[in-house]
């Protein structure tokens, strides 16, 4: 209660004013008529009005009035002991009844507040009796009436207030949570696009970093033996290095990826397994069955990534002698298969393994693919092999003439086996 008499709000403070006048009022009318003459002593009456008065003014500056129900308690009962020499005095002091009443239920508990207010109304109609010489209904109609309106009145008006506090409580809740949900989206966005990150670096700038060290081994193992040779290896390295410029470049200006290079999938992957061939030793045949389309770019982007870490983990890990990669187009969807014939794994052993072991590769491609409603499966046992296979499901268009390039467009792919097979 301390509480909220002391955050008062401005429709508080302007009823505090108008009991402050109401008071004043009716003390300076049970004065006025006192001096003009109604029966009663106006040396008295004034000088109890002054006492109740000097008493009012007082307690509304008292800090602990305001912070303690203790203290009101206690200035309430010396007011009314002011104002119950007022109503010694004159029976006009019956009317300052109504201003306490709201004074007691407002500084006091509500239980304590009700019986104050009930001994000042029957303290009234006593002294307004007394005065009478006799007792009457009417006579305690009126100071009940009061009490029951200046009840109805506060407890209303607390009620109010409560509510008012509630929603106000409940909107600083919303806003915090609001403000905690926009936190919670940024830092999932956050961890989104870092996830998108490390796919597209395992998938791009790790695979091709990994093939320069490669080559340059390669080179320096021909070295100072066959000049020519390992210049091949160096001139080759110097070209996935430029790749790997193009594809950071892309980082930054979040473009298509270069090897897509506005060419169709079909097309970029016959220069990725012409890349892998060329880099690796590794022969890698591409095969495109169905009705080829030009898929949205991110089908397009997720299925040439997959297909570069596929072929880097087989370069890497697998030891094959020949990996194939086929491309699908069939209704409604398109499906990414890519196998080797190499040393093989236990997938359920390499499950969930990320980071530096190299175990991040097969998590990436699953993401990818789910990420775009589709499915990924691998199949592979020690000394069997590996196939991976993947399934979008699309809507595109078929392939004119504008989206081929002329095989010029295709470097080192003139020696591709199964290049009779391309999209």
């Amino acid at each position: 209660m301390a509480t909220e008499r002391s955050r008062t709000t401005p429709v508080a403070r302007v009823l505090q004013v108008c009991l402050h006048l109401l008071v004043a009022g009716l003390l300076a009318l049970a004065v006025a008529r006192a001096v003009v003459g109604r029966g009663a002593e106006p040396a008295s009456v004034v000088a109890a009005a002054t006492a109740m008065a000097a008493v009012y003014a007082v307690g509304p500056r008292l800090a602990a009035v305001r912070r303690s129900r203790r203290a009101a308690a206690l200035w309430l009962a010396l007011l009314g002991v002011t104002w119950v020499g007022v109503l010694v005095a004159t029976q006009d002091g019956v009317w300052l009844a109504f201003p306490l009443y709201f004074l007691e239920l407002h500084l006091l508990g509500r239980r304590a507040g009700l019986t104050a207010v009930g001994l000042t109304a029957a303290t009234a109609i006593a002294a307004w009796s007394w005065h009478q010489h006799t007792f009457s209904l009417p006579a305690a109609i009126g100071p009940a009436l009061g009490a029951a309106v200046a009840t109805a009145t506060v407890l209303g008006y607390q009620a109010l207030y409560r509510e008012s506090e509630e929603r106000r409580r409940l909107i600083d809740e919303l806003t915090a949570a609001r403000a905690d949900a926009a936190a919670a989206h940024h830092m999932t966005g956050v961890l989104a696009e870092r996830e998108r990150l490390a796919r597209e670096i395992h998938d791009t700038l790790a695979q091709s970093l990994t093939s320069i060290q490669l080559l340059l081994r390669a080179a320096q193992r021909e070295l100072p033996e066959r000049t020519e040779a390992a210049a091949g290896y160096v001139e080759q390295a110097r070209q996935a290095a430029q790749d790997n410029l193009d594809e950071a470049r892309r980082f930054v200006r979040a473009l298509t990826p270069p090897a897509l290079d506005g060419d169709p999938l079909p097309v970029a992957l016959e220069r990725l397994c012409a890349t892998t061939t060329a880099h690796s030793a590794l022969p890698v045949h591409l095969h495109v069955s169905g009705e080829p389309v030009r898929l949205p770019v991110p089908q397009e982007v997720a299925l040439l990534r997959i297909a570069q870490s596929a072929l880097g983990n087989t370069v890497r890990h697998a030891q094959a002698s020949h990996a194939e990669v086929t491309l699908s187009y069939m209704e409604g969807e398109v499906a990414l298969d890519v196998f080797d014939d190499g040393a093989g794994f236990d997938p359920a052993a390499v499950a969930g393994r990320t980071g530096a072991d190299g175990g991040f590769g097969l998590p990436s491609m699953r993401a990818r693919a789910r990420a775009l409603g589709g499915t990924f499966t691998v199949e592979s046992a020690p000394g069997e092999g590996t196939a991976l296979a993947v399934q979008l499901p699309v809507v595109g268009r078929p392939l004119g003439a504008e989206d081929l390039p002329g095989t010029d467009d295709l470097p080192g792919t003139e020696d591709l086996p199964g290049g009779e097979e391309r999209g």
